[in-house]
């Protein structure tokens, strides 16, 4: 109790007062925008920034009140340490935290709610408005933080130096870090590659997801999430699968002799009953199946079908040589031996 001991009994409950009142609030502001919930994609993006917002005005607001009522709080007040000419207390560390966080927020809500709606309506490409929002979002992160540093008594000239001395000391041993974050700078403004693309790398096919800038994060169908440095992209070759047709393939090595008139008959039977069992295969450009190859004693057939997307490729892939597997074995039809494929 000694610390609030010139807050009065009328102070007290008037905090505990008017925090109810924003708690109140809150709560009728988000119990009404839910009643607006599903009139359309738009008003749902507009009505979640609404809600996030007031969710943290509420915090915010409760801080300030807070900082108000206990303003006559020596503790409060009480120098931590001084730097230069500042007394630095716990009340400017609170408001410094609060210009951060807040600045944080403010501008996460506006790019994901505001600015999201305005580049669709705009038609705005999805990677280079992924671009506006990161360089948004940093711009406005340093200003906070270097408003922050100020207002506890951080020279941010003396500041700028020392890291500059350090940067040399440092530099060697982070060549990898600051290559991988140039390059992640050189992709957003360049965009050789785009979220939501398909693209292989080292024979793994996957769509991505994230561009960040350091890593970039692509999700595959088998191998789950590759989180790849950023130098990849500048100094590999990249195969970007986005505007080429996928397809689904099989080949098939039969032994020598076999009659190949009834091989391609059966292997079209069992794509014939496979498309229409698999979802995301398509049905224009027709399969092809051909005679692709002679091997030493085998017979290479190639099926090629047209699929939507890496997950039907893979689904499409499997249930076909399942069928293809049953045909072969009930019409007497053999593989080549094992020792003669390709490779081997």
């Amino acid at each position: 109790m000694l610390f609030i001991k010139n807050v009065t009994i009328k102070e007290a409950m008037l905090f505990l007062l008017f925090a109810g009142v924003i708690l109140a609030a809150k709560w009728t502001v988000n119990l009404l925008v839910k009643k607006w919930k599903g009139k359309s994609v738009q008003n749902d993006r507009i009505i979640q920034g609404i809600s996030s917002l007031v969710n943290w005005a509420a915090f915010y607001g409760i801080i300030i009140l807070f900082l108000f009522y206990f303003s006559r709080e020596k503790w409060l007040f009480y120098t931590l340490f001084t730097a230069g000419d500042v007394d630095v207390t716990l009340y400017l560390i609170i408001v410094a935290f609060l210009t951060v966080s807040l600045a944080n927020r403010i501008v996460k809500v506006f790019t994901k709610y505001v600015l999201t709606s305005v580049y669709e309506f705009y038609g705005v490409d999805r990677g280079l408005g992924y671009s506006f929002n990161r360089m948004i979002y940093y711009t406005v992160m340093i200003a906070a933080l270097a408003i922050s540093l100020t207002t506890v008594g951080l020279d941010l000239t003396a500041a700028a130096a020392l890291l500059g001395v350090l940067g040399i000391g440092i530099g060697f041993g982070m060549r990898n870090i600051a290559g991988n974050f140039i390059s992640g700078i050189i992709i957003l403004f360049e965009r050789p590659i785009e979220i939501g693309e398909v693209i292989e790398i080292n024979n793994k096919i996957g769509r991505i997801e994230s561009i960040r800038l350091r890593s970039t994060i692509v999700r595959t169908a088998k191998e789950g999430t590759l989180i790849v440095p950023n130098q990849y992209f500048i100094e590999q070759i990249i195969k970007n699968r986005t505007g080429s047709e996928m397809l689904a393939q099989v080949l098939i090595s039969v032994a020598y002799g076999t009659d190949t008139d009834k091989v391609e008959k059966l292997l079209r039977e069992a794509v014939d009953v496979e498309m229409p069992n698999t979802e995301g295969v398509l049905s224009a450009p027709a399969p092809d199946i051909r005679f692709v190859d002679f091997r030493n004693k085998a017979m290479d057939f190639l099926i090629e079908v047209p699929v939507a997307n890496f997950e039907a490729k893979q689904k499409f892939e499997s249930r076909l040589r399942h069928v293809i597997a049953e045909r072969f074995y009930k019409n007497g039809i053999e593989l080549a031996s094992a020792q003669l494929l390709p490779g081997e």
